[in-house]
């Protein structure tokens, strides 16, 4: 991983609790049901991967953890093919909004709100070695150390349970982007410019991105990783994007789902790893 600069918890905590995330992805009332199902909808589209990585079709009756629910997106779609999901999530903010994308559903799960670092301070001593599945799509990049998060599932896992999770890519599509847009070229100034541009809302505190190899440093002898692949180019014109269109941006104008998709296995911003516990 990298030597940049890196933000505390509390700033992490400050700067997802304002701006809760995708909260902008429908202009219907906030908390309601038209705005979590166009949220959803949303967000499903531009990455389409993530319905398989969810796994749908095998977590009926699965104890599943989500670390860093955010407003609950992924987490209503466990509970809706029927697994028990505990949702985690750092923020007030977001712990409200997930609370509610259940209610409006009639879903039933439950909402800790807290440090993914520290997940023995504050879940039930009870649910130490339960949870058939611990899954975090987007989330242990963000934190100050990732390291603390694996140790934390670890211990939360059944024997043979599954770890399900994705972070940023170090090479990637996106860096390359954000290298052109910004014109800074040199490989050194990388960690800064996407910690600085990660997201939609500039100056996130802590993003990390991680080569495969990065990815098995992390997970060390505690799991043994099923797969590790990389997916996801973010294919659309961002103004565009921004008032609710879809248009292609002209760089992938002409392309064949084909060759995107090859470029998204060498270039995607996404990680994604299914790791078992040993």
């Amino acid at each position: 991983m990298t030597t940049v600069k890196r933000g505390t918890i509390e700033e992490v905590r400050e700067f997802w609790n304002t701006r809760p995330c995708n909260i902008h992805h429908s202009q219907e009332p906030l908390g309601s049901l038209a705005f979590f199902k166009q949220v959803s909808a949303k967000k499903f589209k531009v990455e389409s991967h993530k319905l398989a990585f969810l796994n749908l079709d095998h977590v009926r009756g699965k104890r599943i953890l989500e670390l860093g629910c955010g407003m609950g997106t992924d987490a209503v779609k466990f509970a809706e093919a029927g697994a028990h999901v505990v949702c985690v999530d750092l923020t007030p903010a977001a712990i409200d909004l997930c609370r509610k994308n259940f209610d409006v559903r009639g879903l039933s799960g439950e909402f800790y709100c807290g440090n993914i670092e520290e997940l023995d301070t504050f879940l039930p001593k009870d649910y130490l070695q339960t949870f058939d599945i611990v899954y975090s799509f987007g989330v242990i990049h963000h934190t100050p150390t990732p390291s603390r998060v694996i140790q934390q599932a670890s211990r939360f896992l059944k024997k043979g349970g599954e770890l399900r999770f994705m972070v940023y890519s170090r090479y990637s599509y996106k860096l390359f982007w954000l290298m052109n847009l910004h014109k800074e070229w040199s490989m050194g100034t990388m960690d800064s410019l996407i910690q600085q541009y990660s997201e939609a809302q500039s100056g996130c505190p802590v993003t990390y991105t991680f080569t495969a190899d990065e990815v098995k440093s992390l997970l060390g002898d505690t799991f043994q990783i099923h797969s590790i692949w990389k997916d996801h180019i973010f294919l659309y014109d961002i103004p565009s994007y921004i008032q609710g269109g879809y248009a292609i941006d002209k760089a992938f104008e002409g392309c064949s789902e084909e060759s995107i998709r090859q470029m998204e296995k060498e270039l995607g911003w996404h990680t994604l790893c299914v790791a078992h516990l040993n």
